[in-house]
């Protein structure tokens, strides 16, 4: 039988909350009608179930309801949103400004496009996995429409600086675009104020379940187009078709709602264990924190651990990762951290713990006693 470790893999996913679960279960076996049914009442109970989830889900970036299409998850997400956004562009031009550091799910779907016929630039980092501003506004051409940048790395939980990008991008007249899925629910998140035009994010990143995410669009103050990719039906303003999963939508709503409410609560606790956790681990010669401890997302940290740690005796133990866990097919070492400079010897010991309010500061006194 597998033994269960100490959990602190939860940038991977989380441990849905218990309120989330609740607030689901109703809606697969009494209320389970179809929000597209429109003439009877399990149809608008469902519908109703929506709204209510939508709201809270647009309280907690700062949205508008209508500005939020649900999706299976944030790969999807970002699939609709560079895709939709480069076709409904491609008159105005065909360039698209990325980062090396970003999920696969952004890269990969920069390399299908290239097969399209767009022209993708891919930024350099610096070693603590930052952009350049001045390299941004270089790689700006006549022919660009999307700027593409995350806003908290899934790896290491840097923070890119996002108003800073926002403001290059409306004086260009670019669409912002950013992968958010480590940010929301973690950070404190506002659109408008970040200047966000079009967003991807996720609810199994915040104590949601898995399977549903949304992508924020701009309806004012740019307008932002798109095409869809998925036909038949209309849904969901016709950006989106096929029928909308109530059940986990509910659970999206009620995990925003969460996060909304217990901020601080949850944003002291996990922060008190991370930082508890790389203050206790100072003493270790070599061992280092890979990329900016100023601007990060608080629940992570990718440590380089020296070769005076048994990495196997904290493998057999503890849930961590190394590189991502959407990419853990792959063999090759994390691009991330090669593109902030590391050797392959230094990827091969680097681990990325990321805490969650489930967590314990027993549990983190019993990792840092392995790692001693």
């Amino acid at each position: 039988m597998i033994q269960k470790s100490i959990y602190l893999d939860n940038n991977a996913t989380t441990r849905v909350d218990e309120n989330v679960v609740r607030a689901m279960l109703p809606y697969f076996t009494e209320s389970y009608g179809n929000a597209s049914s429109k003439l009877h009442y399990y149809g608008w109970e469902a519908n109703a179930a929506l709204e209510n989830a939508c709201a809270h889900i647009a309280n907690l970036i700062g949205a508008e309801n209508h500005e939020l299409i649900f999706t299976s998850g944030a790969t999807e997400s970002v699939n609709l949103g560079i895709i939709g956004i480069a076709q409904a562009y491609k008159s105005k031009g065909n360039h698209i400004i990325t980062c090396k550091t970003e999920h696969k799910a952004v890269l990969d779907t920069c390399a299908y496009l290239e097969k399209q016929n767009c022209k993708v630039t891919y930024l350099d980092v610096d070693k603590e996995g930052l952009i350049n501003l001045e390299e941004l506004k270089s790689a700006i051409n006549s022919e660009t429409i999307l700027v593409a940048i995350m806003a908290a790395n899934n790896e290491t939980g840097v923070i890119q600086p996002l108003e800073a990008i926002a403001e290059i991008c409306n004086e260009k007249q670019l669409i912002f675009f950013s992968d958010a899925t480590q940010f929301v629910g973690k950070e404190r998140c506002d659109v408008k104020e970040l200047g966000i035009h079009c967003m991807a994010f996720s609810a199994h990143k915040f104590y949601g379940p898995k399977g549903v995410g949304a992508l924020y669009v701009s309806k004012k103050n740019p307008r932002i187009n798109l095409l869809p990719q998925i036909h038949g039906g209309g849904h969901q303003q016709n950006l989106r078709s096929g029928t909308l999963n109530v059940p986990l939508i509910v659970g999206f709503g009620e995990a925003a709602k969460i996060a909304e409410a217990n901020y601080w609560d949850i944003s002291t606790h996990v922060s008190k264990l991370k930082n508890y956790f790389e203050h206790q681990l100072l003493d270790i010669e070599g061992l280092r924190i890979n990329g900016s401890t100023k601007k990060r997302i608080f629940n992570t940290s990718n440590v380089f651990l020296p070769p005076s740690v048994d990495i196997s005796k904290i493998i057999a133990k503890v849930a961590i990762a190394s590189g991502s866990a959407c990419a853990s097919a792959a063999i090759e070492p994390s691009h991330v951290l090669t593109a902030m400079g590391l050797e392959p010897d230094e990827i091969k010991r680097s681990f990325r713990f990321s805490f969650g309010k489930y967590n314990t500061l027993d549990e983190v006194k019993e990792v840092v006693a392995l790692i001693k």
